[in-house]
């Protein structure tokens, strides 16, 4: 697809990976929605790209259809959905307290999960209507996993489950909007500078950077954004999770 004079819709798009996605999606000539809760953040985001802020919680089926319905009507619907709403608290199933609280387990489920779901069902929705484009072509989804689904560390039981729901999803729902042109890829990212590890200690995050194999160095919102790009351009990339990672393994811890 060429990305230029489209529509994008970028949940999470407030700050990190959305934030960074969103800033290359318009220097490619898109026109952009930005989808994250209400608040200054997003008000801030949304004027120093000059995108439109949509508020909303992606957990929220009617704030987020809201948040659609007012980026369709400024822009038209939207032909690439880029889903980077998500959270990575870490706890133990069975901590020092006791058993982990459940609702703590479903909240992770309910935000990477099933917000990611929400925002697919209600973009793919108004992309099956549009016209084709090129290669028959009507639109592209692109969701955002982790390595974690794949080798989780200790404490990362609810981070996990639902980063590897993302991404057990991706071939059902790219066969499923296939006939229609819509393609649905996801991104495992590894270890990245977002800012939850902005957050930590300088020697932390040099370590961190340290055990990735090559580079050796934190993952970036610019590499991200890079390989969203090339997706969107490159048609055949459907129904697959790339992992991007610098071919790092997760240990235990």
């Amino acid at each position: 697809m060429e990305i230029s004079g489209q529509v994008a819709l970028v949940t999470g798009g407030a700050s990190g990976l959305g934030y960074g996605t969103a800033q290359a999606l318009i220097a490619a000539g898109a026109t952009v929605a930005l989808v994250d809760l209400p608040g200054v953040k997003l008000d801030q985001a949304a004027a120093a790209l000059g995108a439109l802020a949509c508020p909303a919680d992606v957990t929220d089926a009617s704030a987020l259809e809201s948040a659609c319905a007012k980026a369709a009507a400024a822009h038209g619907p939207a032909r690439i959905l880029v889903a980077c709403a998500g959270i990575a608290p870490a706890a133990r199933a069975v901590g020092r307290d006791g058993p982990l609280a459940l609702d703590a387990f479903s909240k992770v489920i309910s935000v990477n999960l099933i917000g990611t779901f929400n925002a697919v069902r209600l973009a793919a929705a108004g992309m099956l209507a549009l016209d084709p484009l090129a290669d028959n072509e009507r639109g592209v989804i692109i969701t955002t996993a982790s390595v974690a689904a794949f080798e989780g560390q200790i404490g990362q039981a609810a981070y996990a489950a639902s980063k590897g729901g993302v991404a057990a999803m991706t071939l059902p729902l790219a066969r499923e909007f296939a006939s229609k042109g819509v393609r649905v890829m996801n991104i495992a990212p590894g270890i990245f500078g977002t800012p939850m590890l902005a957050a930590m200690p300088p020697a932390v995050q040099e370590s961190l950077a340290a055990s990735v194999p090559f580079p050796s160095r934190l993952g970036t919102a610019e590499d991200y954004a890079a390989l969203v790009l090339t997706i969107c351009r490159q048609t055949m990339l459907n129904g697959s999770t790339i992992r991007l990672d610098g071919a790092i393994r997760m240990a235990a811890k």
